[in-house]
């Protein structure tokens, strides 16, 4: 075989073997950092009752995460494709536990929600860099075999979290739900060092874009702490609003300008001009604000309107965890024998639209049952949708961008999880704190029944009728009323998906790009190029194809 032959025909491709052995520590840190999110859903309602919290509170707590989680991920992104991977995830899942454990020691829902914030910088770093990595070992073409396996951790650490929360919430108290992923992350941080090797990365010679950074930082914050607190803590028109607002536009503005002209930008705008990342971006957005924004509210709805316990509603959310497994690992498995998913992902929209509308459907008295099977269909819509997302963006890349564009998807969906959560939770409270004064009026009840008041989040299991009705049924309507808000948001995703080019998967791993491009003397994998229309998207399939 000549020189030239050998070339053409590359490195041969790792095994299934040694993929999976390359895998290991990042799925064990994906699952850690599943767990010590899911492990707390299910005691977020003990906890706020606990430290006093209000409802406004509960949705900081998780907006608290997701906030930092969306402002920190483009950087994680950028630093991939700049220095060692592998050193940058084991620092995230080292934040990550660092965040978890002081969380343990909470004494009031501000150092909670300072505690979360670290949490997120370290799950921003999680869920971008291993993304990121698993292009280094497996091509978009094969990645749906693996799908199976990201799948299955993903269900054991969603299904296992909120139960095993709800036992040691139950048995030994709350706070021993942020204890619980240590000595997982000790154990992913050993056998990352062990099973993961990559090939050396060149450190990038620009100079960081600590200004966009800043500017993206400040105007993602502001607007989403505006969000949050609007129509709550102060009215939507108010000296606050007339504040924040203009600071946070002003700031994403300027941040537009100066990443237009830094050498390397922390978020390179030319991604914008690839169409695939354009309707991936829209569709992401949606996807992130119907699920985020909507399911953080299912636990409550068990607890409160159904008076179950912790234990019990992590149970009953099983279906939508268990569907959504099933659901990626079978069209995984489709899509890397056919390599066609456009008609699996809009499937997948639709099945997600419906399943929300279903699912506003509900009151105090909806049947469990009835409920588990809604779950199923937006476990189902699920499962097709959030991997493909990613696969589908990281195939319209060249490795150059892997990092920064991945990451790219990751913020938006982020951003519209933590919008979501912020502007669905103000709703709730709005409807709960409205019904419940309603109720207790025609009953001709003073609120201070409700002790701490009616904007504190209650815990039924000490109060009395009719006050239990009235709240339970508060509840049950007004998170009704969240996912009815959501299930328009749906359609604007099946529209995205609707118009999304399907391109040839392509067949290349990192690992076997990099090897190629030492082969051949530092060239690179493809020719540089500027992500545009279907010709430039044409070209990108063919660098990755054969």
């Amino acid at each position: 075989m000549s020189v030239a032959t050998a070339r053409a025909a590359g490195p041969a491709p790792m095994s299934r073997r040694e993929v999976l052995e390359a895998m290991s520590g990042l799925l064990l840190g994906m699952f850690v950092a599943l767990l010590s999110s899911t492990v707390v859903s299910a005691a977020l309602p003990r906890i706020i009752s606990d430290l006093g919290g209000t409802q406004t509170d509960y949705a900081w707590v998780v907006t608290a995460t997701l906030l930092a989680l969306t402002v920190s991920t483009p950087v994680w992104g950028k630093l991939a494709d700049r220095v060692d991977r592998k050193r940058l995830v084991q620092t995230a899942l080292v934040i990550y536990v660092v965040g978890s454990a002081a969380a343990g020691m909470s004494e009031s829902t501000t150092f909670l929600i300072g505690c979360r914030v670290l949490q997120g910088i370290g799950a921003g770093g999680m869920m971008a860099l291993v993304q990121v990595i698993f292009t280094d070992l497996v091509s978009p073409r094969e990645r749906g075999r693996y799908m199976g396996i990201i799948g299955a951790i993903m269900a054991v650490g969603m299904i296992s979290g909120p139960v095993l929360g709800g036992v040691i919430t139950d048995g030994i108290g709350w706070r021993g739900t942020f204890y619980v992923g240590v000595p997982f992350a000790a154990a992913a941080i050993v056998v990352l060092q062990r099973t993961l090797h990559l090939p050396p990365r060149e450190r990038g010679a620009s100079k960081p874009d600590y200004l966009g950074t800043a500017l993206i930082t400040v105007g993602v914050s502001v607007l989403l702490v505006w969000i949050s607190f609007a129509g709550n803590q102060f009215d939507w028109l108010s000296a606050q609003t007339a504040v924040m607002v203009p600071v946070a536009l002003a700031s994403l503005a300027a941040a537009v300008v100066v990443e237009r002209r830094v050498s390397d930008p922390l978020i390179p705008l030319e991604l914008f001009s690839n169409r695939t990342i354009r309707l991936v971006v829209i569709a992401t957005v949606a996807v992130g604000v119907a699920i985020f924004g909507a399911s953080i509210f299912l636990v409550q709805y068990m607890q409160i309107a159904h008076e179950r316990t912790p234990t019990e509603s992590g149970l009953l959310t099983m279906p939508m965890v268990l569907a959504s497994m099933l659901a990626s690992a079978g069209v995984g498995q489709i899509i890397s024998r056919t390599g066609r998913y456009k008609r699996w992902m809009l499937l997948g929209s639709v099945l997600l639209t419906a399943g929300l509308g279903l699912m506003g459907t509900l009151t105090e008295d909806t049947n469990l049952v009835l409920v588990g099977a809604y779950q199923v269909v937006i476990g189902l819509g699920m499962g097709m949708l959030m991997q493909n997302l990613v696969l589908v963006a990281q195939n319209s890349l060249g490795f150059d961008q892997m990092g920064a564009g991945s990451a790219l998807v990751a913020f938006f969906r982020s951003l519209a999880g933590a919008s979501g959560v912020a502007i669905l939770g103000a709703v709730l409270a709005s409807e709960v704190t409205s019904s419940i004064a309603a109720g207790l009026a025609a009953n001709g009840i003073d609120p201070s029944a409700l002790g701490s008041g009616s904007g504190s989040l209650p815990d039924v299991r000490t109060l009395q009728e009719p006050i239990r009705g009235i709240v339970e049924h508060a509840y049950g309507s007004g998170i009704a009323e969240i996912f009815l808000f959501a299930a328009p948001v749906g359609l604007i995703a099946i529209a995205a998906i609707a118009l999304l080019p399907e391109n040839p998967l392509g067949t290349v791993s990192g690992i076997e790009a990099a090897a190629r491009k030492a082969e051949e003397g530092g060239a690179d994998d493809a020719p540089e190029r500027e992500p545009g229309g279907a010709e430039d998207e044409a070209a990108t399939a063919g660098a990755y194809g054969p």
